[in-house]
């Protein structure tokens, strides 16, 4: 009889695109045993994750909640509850993810356009503007944090009024940017904002937090046709959290984990947290210039949670990255696409931005290179 031995992973220390590294308090709270998903216990918890995420949000809207799927299921619900067959999407691309959104739109059979810029580049408000007139968009989507390039988007909120302006809803990506920097959804008038669990919130993977405006509600209310995915309807989602009807089977262990890591993103303080990110990440790239790789992005719109690092001359990108694996136990991530052998990804993010491995990574590079 085959012997199945005992679970025993090694314990990295995660600085990737994600996940990041969990708390210990989030780690013990996932061994609370399990109730029902409509558990009156487990309904109280779904209301204060709501209030947390409304938090971390910075929003007041209703429909606020976490999909069960990883931050693709969000970027998947929010364009097929918004787009019909024949509907005119604009999409900004600046990296891999403004690419799968518009590959999700097309997919839904909306009339796709994109707007772009060369890797490791950002879009401007003219740019996007002058795009946006072009024709009648019924949604815009657009990625503020790209993890494939380690660009924040800038000038959100007036991205986003020159959508409005020009009658197109906004769906706006923050799965690598949530916790991490300002995300103020309702400031800058978006309409459907979504995340992911495991990245700057540090949770285990598995939940995609989302918030819906009143203008995307009427929108969805108004559909000529059933949304497409039956289990990424965000009524029946808006449902099974605000009247718990049966939708699905929540795990509540997932729940309680990401429970608890909202509740420390909150003891914490929004300001503090961000604060934090920014003091490590300038550390690391101070750290990373010193050895000849430094961070791809300039200064200006670089993105603290996330750093693409210039791969110095004549070193084999991948093999370091095994061998910080397998000699330090350290994650990092290649380049997507065009990149892929040009640059790192390093993740600075949530519960692993923290100082010890910021001086852990630098110096096993510094041995390394």
């Amino acid at each position: 009889m085959k012997e199945y031995k005992d679970l025993n992973p090694m314990e990295r220390v995660l600085l990737g695109p994600g996940p990041s590294m969990a708390s210990p308090r989030v780690i013990r709270t996932m061994a609370t045993p399990p109730v029902g998903h409509l558990d009156p216990a487990l309904l109280k918890i779904y209301a204060e994750e709501q209030e947390l995420l409304r938090y971390v949000f910075n929003t007041q809207n209703e429909w606020t909640f976490a999909l069960s799927g990883t931050g693709t299921s969000a970027m998947e619900a929010a364009m097929a509850n918004l787009v019909e067959p024949g509907d005119a999407v604009l999409v900004a691309v600046i990296g891999y993810f403004g690419t799968r959104l518009a590959e999700i739109a097309a997919r839904l059979g909306a009339e796709v356009d994109t707007v772009e810029r060369p890797l490791g580049e950002i879009l401007s408000v003219e740019e996007i503007s002058a795009a946006l007139k072009a024709k009648s968009y019924k949604v815009f989507g657009i990625v503020h944090a790209e993890t494939s390039t380690g660009a924040e988007q800038l000038q959100i909120g007036e991205i986003a009024k020159a959508a409005h302006e020009q009658g197109a809803l906004v769906v706006l990506d923050t799965v690598t940017s949530l916790g991490s920097i300002p995300v103020l959804v309702d400031e800058w008038d978006i309409d459907i904002t979504y995340s992911a669990s495991q990245k700057s919130l540090s949770a285990p993977s598995g939940l995609a937090p989302i918030t819906v405006s009143e203008r995307a509600r009427e929108v969805i209310a108004k559909r000529t046709k059933t949304v497409s995915s039956f289990y990424l309807d965000l009524q029946s989602y808006a449902n099974y959290w605000m009247q718990h009807g049966y939708h699905h089977t929540a795990s509540a262990s997932l729940h309680y984990a990401f429970r608890e890591a909202l509740r420390i993103t909150y003891e914490e303080g929004l300001g503090t947290r961000y604060a934090r990110h920014r003091k490590n990440a300038d550390l690391l790239w101070e750290g990373l210039t010193a050895l000849d790789a430094p961070p791809l992005i300039p200064a200006a719109y670089r993105l603290p949670p996330l750093t693409t690092a210039v791969v110095p001359d004549g070193v084999a990108p991948h093999e370091l990255r095994a061998k910080l694996l397998n000699d330090y136990n350290i994650e990092i991530a290649g380049g997507f696409g065009a990149l892929k052998d040009k640059v790192w990804r390093i993740g600075l993010m949530g519960y692993s931005s923290r100082r010890e491995n910021v001086t852990l990574l630098l110096a096993a590079l510094k041995e390394l290179l």
